[in-house]
């Protein structure tokens, strides 16, 4: 009974979101979600690049301790917009960011650092010039002091990091380097970290190893929010997810529910495996 009445809350997610500045019914919404304060809590977001010009358009998502919930949706979504939104890179116009209950809603990214949060981007996301070592550094610039410290927790979650540090980055395989990025991430010991395609360009095997990667970066005790293209692996290893699409929350529930819901599968899931397997080409 409760599996039933959860998956048809997850299909009218959309309508119970309502428009712009409407009350939501947060349970429709966020299908599964945890009780009590979430950790991190994106209310009916409306963001973009330009003025005037919205990618989200009333996009909400929210990320309980020990979480890690995924969003998913075809290209143009505004999947990697949610996620840059979160970090202060993306101006939202209207809606509220939390963060333990504190409007964090445009702070810049340093100080959103500083606050616990971290954020990988899909491309660009080591400096190949680099050691691996001098790679972490950079990420703990703000405790510069703490390196040491850091450097035995990020290697206690990648020991090849530890073992390899004067390494090049830039000659490091595409999942090795997504490993050097999550470990720079990590280095100010986030409680929130925000992963925006970690799996794009991979081969199968390195998409797996990354998720791998993922999981372990969660068991240490840091909540994760991701965004993924390879939506049926997203799901697997996620409690929770969102569907996305046209800016807006379509679908939401646990990873299990929603690989499962046929509504998803017939609409997004088949998709976005054939928009994989053009990129894996």
């Amino acid at each position: 009974m409760a599996d039933k009445e959860s998956k048809a809350s997850a299909k009218n997610t959309r309508e119970a979101q309502g428009g712009e500045g409407e009350a939501f019914d947060r349970k429709a919404i966020h299908v599964g979600e945890p009780d009590g304060e979430p950790l991190m809590d994106a209310q009916n977001l409306v963001a973009g690049y330009l003025p005037g010009v919205n990618i989200l358009n009333g996009a909400s998502l929210s990320l309980h301790k020990g979480e890690i919930v995924g969003i998913i949706g075809p290209n143009g979504a505004g999947k990697s917009t949610l996620l840059k939104s979160l970090f202060g890179l993306v101006h939202i116009h209207s809606g509220k960011l939390l963060l333990r209950g504190e409007d964090i809603t445009n702070m810049r990214a340093d100080k959103l650092v500083s606050r616990g949060v971290g954020f990988v981007p899909q491309t660009e996301n080591v400096f190949p010039s680099l050691t691996i070592e001098e790679n972490l550094r950079m990420g703990g610039f703000q405790a510069p002091k703490k390196f040491n410290e850091r450097f035995e927790y990020v290697s206690s979650i990648f020991p090849k990091l530890a073992s390899r540090k004067d390494q090049l980055a830039g000659s490091l395989s595409g999942g090795e380097r997504q490993m050097v990025a999550m470990g720079r991430a990590l280095m100010m010991r986030p409680s929130v970290l925000l992963l925006d395609e970690p799996s794009a360009g991979l081969s199968p095997m390195l998409q797996d190893e990354t998720f791998i990667q993922v999981r372990k970066v969660n068991k240490a005790g840091v909540s994760v929010v991701i965004v993924e293209q390879n939506a049926r692996r997203c799901l697997q290893i996620c409690d929770r997810g969102y569907v996305l699409d046209q800016g807006r929350n379509a679908y939401s529930g646990t990873g299990r529910d929603l690989m499962t819901d046929p509504k998803v599968v017939s609409l997004y899931l088949g998709n976005l495996e054939e928009e994989v397997e053009k990129e894996g080409r």
